[in-house]
């Protein structure tokens, strides 16, 4: 387990945080600019002197209690921000010699070769800084990160100089260190895409505190959070591959007991992958549709929903009520909806019915 728990006054708000977060895969801070994200990063990396205690497993970083501090260049950490950064009079090889060099052969976790692979860069090595795309400059400003070997892995914001094209380049790298590395990762953003995409848990920033923290998956579906009333607000499934129709170009995922059509993918039947269903992308109806050019339409459960002047958010539970009148669970998905409809249907929680879901995007 990470632990952090810090206080730091600022300009216009006091950081004031406890975190516990898991020490493997993604953890998103998330929340607009100026919430306190990028001060969490800085203070765990020890380049902000916030009051507090910070651990990463057994290790402690810092504890005021015992007037311990360890400097940044004390803690195994490697950092990612915006800008490569990158030093432009040295080649790819020499730069990502610069942080290699830092760590003691005995202390090299992390194979030069597995990185080259990992980020696909292993051709670059001659080339001039000046001479790469600004998705290259950052996967090799990775590479030097991770050839530190670090215990934590601390990215801020590494996508946000990036145009739309670099970005959907280097994404695919970053799933690529989620699924090969077993090193945590905290990850500074606000663009929801990227926390649909790479994110395991999700902490959520509203001026200087955690407004909620825990997996992704249950807080998406929260309908009380702030994330519930954006445009972009949705679940994000974890699937498997069930089977392709190759005549028609789709495949079947299988998540918890349902399954939805999407568009024809590579994968083997059985492998593990990633989806997301917009709240915008769901409707709901009380009778099962029998004539419907839409593929996935699932038996749901109203749990819950919110309201505004013009819309309703409702928290879906997969299936109908048991025959004891159990409802299920947790929500499982979220449709947005008018209120002009949800009053044409009378909708109330607990009432059995049926989502049309117009889209699905398969994330990884």
């Amino acid at each position: 387990m990470i632990s952090a728990r810090l206080r730091l006054p600022r300009r216009d708000f006091t950081l004031d945080v406890d975190l516990q977060l898991p020490e493997r895969g993604i953890t998103a801070l998330f929340g607009v600019s100026g919430c306190g994200k990028t001060t969490v990063l800085r203070a765990l990396a020890g380049l902000e002197r916030a009051r507090g205690r910070v651990a990463v497993g057994e290790a402690v970083w810092q504890d005021d209690a015992q007037a311990l501090f360890l400097p940044t260049h004390s803690r195994p950490i490697g950092y990612v921000i915006q800008e490569a950064a990158l030093f432009p009079h040295l080649n790819v090889q020499r730069n990502l010699n610069y942080g290699l060099q830092r760590i003691a052969s005995g202390e090299r976790h992390i194979p030069f070769d597995k990185v080259m692979a990992l980020l696909g860069i292993g051709h670059l090595l001659e080339r001039a800084p000046a001479t790469l795309s600004g998705g290259e400059r950052q996967r090799v400003a990775i590479a030097r990160a991770l050839l530190t070997s670090p215990r934590l892995l601390l990215m801020d914001e590494p996508l946000a100089a990036l145009d739309a094209a670099r970005k959907a380049e280097i994404l695919p790298y970053l799933e690529r260190l989620h699924g090969e590395l077993a090193m945590p990762i905290v990850y500074v953003t606000h663009a929801m895409d990227e926390v649909a995409r790479l994110a395991d848990h999700l902490v959520l920033m509203e001026a200087g505190r955690v407004r909620a923290a825990g997996p992704l998956a249950e807080l998406l579906v929260r309908t009380d959070l702030p994330l519930a009333g954006a445009d972009e607000a949705g679940v994000v499934l974890q699937a498997r591959v069930l089977e392709h129709d190759q005549p028609y170009g789709l495949t079947r995922l299988a998540f918890d007991d349902a399954a939805l059509w999407v568009g024809a993918v590579a994968q083997p039947v059985g492998t593990p992958v990633r989806a997301r269903v917009l709240a915008r992308d769901v409707s709901v109806v009380r009778s099962a549709p029998s004539d419907s050019s839409i593929l996935n339409v699932l038996p749901v459960t109203l749990l819950g929903l919110n309201t505004d002047p013009a819309t309703a958010l409702l928290g879906l539970g997969l299936g109908h009520p048991a025959a004891n009148g159990a409802l299920p669970q947790v929500p499982r998905l979220l449709a947005r909806i008018t209120r002009r409809s949800l009053e044409a249907l009378q909708l109330r929680p607990g009432d059995a019915l049926y989502a049309q879901i117009k889209g699905v995007s398969l994330m990884r």
